[in-house]
Order: C-alpha cells, then sequence, then structure tokens
C-alpha cells in the first residue's frame, strides 16, 4: 500500500510540474555552462567568441525596432564602440542581472560614444511598449541603450553569426560582446561574473582609445586578467 501512495503522489507531482509548464509562457533557459561553453541546441553549436578579438570584417547590416516603436538600423552604431546582448524581458533571473552588469557598465564608463544593443529572443511578446517600460527599470537612456525587437529569424541571425552568441524562443546566452567604431567584434564577455566584467571594462576603454580611422594595434594583444 505505502508503495502505491508513492506511486500515486509522484504521478499527481508530475503532472502538477507539466501544468505548470504549460501555463508558464516561454522559459528561460540558460544557454551556458559555468565554464561559458553553450549548452547543446537544436541548432548547431554556436561557440562564443573570445575575451579578445583582432580585427576582422564589419557586422552584416540588420534592421529591428527599438523600445520607441522607431526603426533601428545598424548603420547609426558607425563610429561608436557598443555592446550587444541577448535577453527577453520576463526572463525571471539571468537577464535582470545581465542587463543590470550593463547599465553598471554604461554608469562607469561615461563616454557619449559607448553605446549597448540589447535584443529581446521573444519577440512576439517583446513589443516595444513593453520594452520600453523593461528599459526603464534600469534608468535606459534610450539615445545610448537600445531595447530591439524584430523578426525571430532575424534576430537568431544577428545573435548567431554577429553576436555569436545562440538565440532560440526563450533561450539567451549570459554574454557580452563588444564591437568598435567599425562594426569589428573585439571580445566576448561573461555577463554574470564580476572579475569578467571588470576584464569587459578595461577593453571598452582600451576600444574607445583607439584611432577611429582603424584602431590601435596595441589594444588587440591579448591581456591577463
Amino acid at each position: 500500500m505505502t508503495g502505491v501512495r508513492h506511486l500515486q503522489m509522484a504521478t499527481w507531482s508530475l503532472a502538477a510540474s507539466l501544468l505548470l509548464l504549460g501555463f508558464s509562457g516561454v522559459a528561460c533557459r540558460q544557454s551556458e555552462n559555468s565554464d561559458g561553453v553553450p549548452a547543446r541546441q537544436a541548432q548547431d553549436d554556436i561557440l562564443p567568441a573570445p575575451e579578445r578579438v583582432a580585427p576582422g570584417k564589419a557586422i552584416e547590416p540588420f534592421s529591428m525596432t527599438d523600445q520607441l516603436g522607431e526603426p533601428f538600423d545598424s548603420s547609426s552604431l558607425a563610429g561608436k564602440v557598443w555592446i550587444g546582448s541577448i535577453f527577453f524581458s520576463s526572463c525571471p533571473g539571468p537577464c535582470f542581472r545581465e542587463n543590470q552588469a550593463l547599465a553598471d557598465v554604461l554608469a562607469d564608463i561615461d563616454d557619449p560614444d559607448l553605446m549597448a544593443v540589447s535584443i529581446t529572443c521573444d519577440p512576439e511578446n517583446d513589443v516595444p511598449n513593453v520594452l520600453d517600460h523593461y528599459s526603464k527599470r534600469f534608468e535606459a537612456d534610450p539615445a545610448q541603450w537600445k531595447f530591439l525587437t524584430g523578426d525571430m529569424e532575424e534576430i537568431k541571425r544577428v545573435a548567431n553569426t554577429t553576436f555569436f552568441l545562440p538565440a532560440e524562443l526563450g533561450v539567451h546566452s549570459e554574454r557580452g560582446v563588444i564591437f568598435d567604431r567599425q562594426g569589428r567584434l573585439r571580445g566576448s564577455f561573461h555577463l554574470l561574473q564580476p572579475d569578467r566584467i571588470e576584464v569587459m571594462k578595461k577593453t571598452i576603454r582600451d576600444v574607445l582609445a583607439e584611432d577611429a580611422a582603424g584602431g590601435s594595434a596595441a589594444a588587440t594583444e591579448a591581456s591577463e586578467p
């Protein structure tokens, strides 16, 4: 009798869990393990870029919509150093901490040539007014910090091939990626690790200090944290 009762309790527990999942909407799933390596996705694995990347090719252009409902074109980032990241507003934990880290970076490096571009991986729910409300939690200046939404396939393209971060519906990497004034990827950093944030800040300052025409070779050299 005891065994039957335990089996019934386990069955009820499983049924309750499935019911909760059915009503939970998009789940916030971690896309990297503790070593910063992306978890297995349905698509091919997307490996994060190293912390320091020598300047390569400029990004492919992309267009989305910002938190004010205004069209956003990546060409507006020309001449800026910017941080890219993936998130969604209903994520209960990691996304908030990720964006708080970005808010702290922007506050600590007070430079008009530094911007952040955060792209949702839940575009159906993260419409502009939702993103605008969410951005206010971080006192984000819309001129400096863009929260973007758009077509999911375009979001995945930008995340996977421009940011080198995995993206699926409700799946996000906890990394921020740095681009220089010419739109070239320069590094990738875990946003939930304080020591990596400090290295990220140093990289940003180095890239900001580069010559806008071509950049400093010294800033491309790998450095120890």
